[in-house]
């Protein structure tokens, strides 16, 4: 083991962590699991060190240098200064090559002395600030005869799925707003539902307090519905996975599927009122749930228990959750009218977002971002919700200023999505007026379909 460790010293890698006093220290043996978590010892393996180099006395053509020139020897102006400083007299065999080059240009054929080439450094891009761009109506979608009770997009955004009072949810087409499919078979309405990883299954959960699976291809439920809670389904959140479900009901009760099985894996006693909403951390390890007595609570999926139970002093009722996109937060919607973003690891309140009027119904919304693509950094986050006042409203997550308000609906919004495209963003609402809303940034104008069409709510497959 010693030989090895000896070897393992020689290497330049290894002697790029000598100490001061000449010693060397083995890296260590197993990295942190948090991928930012670096250690003050880690960290000292960075701090410049002291270096002697055995080289031959530099010749007077060596030791040449161009005070106020470029060519003075500096650290790199990247960012990350990933170029170390080099020392005066101990420039490598290329850049010896370079000087020699220059010193054969410097004069010409009757002695006469030419400037020194310069080096021009690229100035590094500023960062472009993130502007959001306002949203307006691409279209609305009627069909429901009774309120709309939540609307979600697939995740592959090429669908909306709605669910009604009506007791039917249908699938809309995004690019086209048509309905292109209708589901019916539950006995009595419909308050929630939840789509599959791959976009090909819906889950409805009604007040015939059963949860159905839905072949969205086929538009026919699977066999056996999911039986178990003793009143109203409220909320449902399919695992990242897909291969659970996990759902919320009026008896007060959190229950986890086993989707293939149709089996209850877990039962969650977990409010002593009804269960507001639910859902899952981005890697499906957590479990979020909240519900009418005010407290939110965070459950390990595997052994079912409670690690963190949030509660503000208000203690007022929370009627819908959901995790932030990278799982380090939850955003509450309660009856006091404040949606609330919540570091659950510490247990405290870090934002509340108000101006929207919300006292009596279960409002549910969502995260997106603004200000670039995709792909590209520096965007910004925000958070958007309906409101009782028949309004939607887009906060800044870091700054809670009210990025926008647009009044669409007659009467209360009850839920909202989001879903960003490399392309484009767009936001889906819907409400008590038996309406779906779909809202585009401005700047990804769809000429096709004007502001406000109504689309054609026969047009459907069978």
């Amino acid at each position: 083991m010693a030989d090895t460790d000896t070897e393992q010293s020689r290497s330049p890698k290894r002697r790029r962590i000598e100490n001061y006093d000449g010693t060397y220290e083995g890296t260590p043996r197993y990295s942190s699991p948090d991928e930012l978590a670096g250690t003050p010892d880690q960290n000292r393996y960075s701090e410049p060190r002291s270096a002697t180099f055995r080289r031959d006395p530099p010749t007077e053509r060596r030791d040449r240098s161009y005070p106020g020139s470029s060519l003075e020897r500096e650290e790199s102006p990247d960012e990350l200064d990933h170029t170390a400083p080099i020392i005066a007299g101990q420039e490598t065999e290329e850049e010896d090559e370079e000087y020699e080059s220059e010193e054969d240009e410097e004069r010409d054929d009757d002695g006469s002395a030419t400037p020194v080439p310069t080096r021009v450094r690229t100035p590094i891009p500023e960062k472009q600030e993130a502007v959001f761009v306002p949203y307006r109506p691409r279209a609305v979608l009627r069909g429901h005869k009774r309120g709309v009770a939540a609307v979600r997009f697939s995740p592959d955004g090429k669908m909306i799925g709605s669910c009604s009072a009506d007791a039917s949810i249908r699938v809309w087409d995004t690019a086209s707003g048509k309905c292109i499919g209708i589901l019916e078979g539950h006995l009595a309405g419909i308050s929630t539902l939840a789509w599959s990883p791959d976009s090909k299954t819906i889950a409805s959960g009604s007040d015939d307090k059963s949860i159905r699976l839905w072949d969205v291809s086929t538009g026919k439920a699977y066999p056996h519905p999911l039986r178990g809670h003793h009143n109203y389904i409220s909320t449902l959140c399919f695992s990242p996975k897909g291969n659970m479900l996990v759902s919320g009901s009026y008896d007060e009760a959190v229950f986890l599927w086993d989707v293939r099985t149709g089996r209850i894996m877990r039962s969650l006693p977990a409010h002593s009122d009804p269960v507001g909403g639910v859902d899952f951390v981005r890697d499906g390890t957590l479990i979020v749930s909240c519900a009418g007595d005010g407290l939110i609570r965070v459950w390990d999926t595997m052994s079912g228990q409670c690690l963190r139970t949030l509660v503000h002093e208000d203690n007022a009722a929370v009627q819908s959750v959901r995790f932030s996109p990278n799982g380090k937060y939850v955003l509450a919607w309660t009856l006091d009218g404040c949606v609330r973003l919540w570091d659950y690891v510490e247990g405290r309140c870090l934002k509340t977002y108000q101006g929207h009027a919300n006292a009596k119904y279960g409002l549910a919304g969502a995260f997106g971002v603004y200000g670039g693509r995709s792909w590209e950094r520096g965007k910004k986050a925000f958070v958007v919700s309906g409101s009782e006042d028949g309004g939607i409203l887009w906060w800044d997550v870091v700054s809670k200023d009210v990025l926008q308000r647009v009044d669409g609906h007659e009467g209360v919004v009850l839920g909202v999505d989001t879903w960003e495209g490399d392309e484009s963003g767009l936001v889906v609402s819907c409400g008590l007026d038996k309406t779906i809303r779909i809202w585009e940034r401005d700047e990804q104008r769809d000429e096709a379909m004007p502001d406000g069409v109504d689309a054609d709510p026969d047009a459907m497959v069978d």
